[in-house]
């Protein structure tokens, strides 16, 4: 897929919200840093219908929401270090429960994480154009493949 600017990324984003499989899915996104990540998971909560500010979680690893009875939880692993971290901010607990969860830099917790169900990879052309890979890893990944 290619994105030719930021519309392009938003309307991803928004057609990935109405898929019904997206309510209990893992997305992974992946990307050097400036790929548009934090933009694409920004515009995707709010398409789930997160209002306010929505910040990068990379200092708090975890940014949580409530929507419509929606559990979402968004991570950004960029500064995560010590997998004992992973265990003590009860993360396995949160990936168990039901909900929307999505991550960035989830190669820094590789080994911790389940199976991922979509995998985005975001890969920077000129200016804003990006090229977008996704990767279904399960059936409800094929589910949301666009």
């Amino acid at each position: 897929m290619h994105w030719a600017d930021e519309a392009g990324c938003q309307a991803t984003a928004e057609a990935l919200a109405r898929r019904p499989a997206l309510r209990d899915a893992f997305v992974e996104l992946h990307g050097t840093l400036g790929a548009g990540k934090t933009t694409f998971a920004r515009h995707l909560l709010q398409a789930l219908g997160v209002t306010g500010r929505i910040k990068s979680p990379t200092y708090a690893v975890l940014e949580s929401y409530e929507v419509a009875g929606l559990a979402i939880s968004h991570f950004d692993f960029y500064r995560f270090k010590d997998p004992q971290e992973f265990e003590d901010a009860g993360f396995r607990d949160v990936f168990a429960s039901p909900g929307f969860k999505i991550a960035e830099w989830p190669e820094q917790a590789a080994g911790l994480l389940p199976a991922a169900d979509l995998r985005v990879e975001l890969i920077p052309l000129d200016g804003d154009e990006r090229r977008v890979i996704f990767t279904a890893h399960t059936p409800r990944g094929l589910e949301l493949l666009p």
